[in-house]
């Protein structure tokens, strides 16, 4: 494995942040994988931070953005991912801000109804427990799911 210097190894983790967010656990990955060792992580860290490469309510918003509306992820999953990111609870909160709640809860419906076109059971209880276990697997919480499986009409998943 060749061994970089400092320099080099600024670089490369500027390169690697200009090209899509990141949050500082993934860049010390990264730099560990290069071969840098703590001091050198840590002078990375400070300089990415300074100059803007890295900055963590960035990455948070970002990445629910593209969670919820993408993945179609629920609140309690992305917020699950962001702590396994390492990342602070004030960042994590700021990203969860940036969801547009009609969009969320359209994802939701549409997920729903999606799913409940090939969902069986013997009854409608089954069913819609079926449906609540993979919208709560997706990351959106019982009572979210539960406003809309309680509607008469399984086609039509409205408020």
């Amino acid at each position: 494995m060749k061994e970089y210097t400092e320099d080099e190894l600024k670089y490369k983790a500027e390169a690697y942040c200009s090209t899509a967010e990141h949050c500082p656990s993934e860049v010390i990955s990264k730099l560990n994988l290069w071969g840098a060792d703590d001091v050198v992580t840590e002078h990375i860290l400070e300089h990415l931070k300074k100059e803007r490469y890295l900055d963590t309510q960035r990455f948070c918003k970002a990445f629910v953005r593209d969670k919820y509306r993408f993945a179609r992820w629920g609140r309690m999953k992305i917020a699950q991912a962001l702590r396994q990111k390492q990342l602070s609870s004030e960042d994590i909160a700021a990203g969860l801000d940036e969801i547009d709640e009609t969009e969320y809860c359209e994802n939701l419906k549409e997920l729903l109804r999606q799913k409940s076109k090939t969902v069986s059971g013997k009854n409608e209880y089954e069913r819609n427990t079926k449906l609540i276990r993979f919208a709560v697997g997706r990351g959106f919480t019982v009572d979210e799911v539960l406003r809309y499986i309680k509607q008469k009409d399984p086609d039509e998943f409205m408020d």
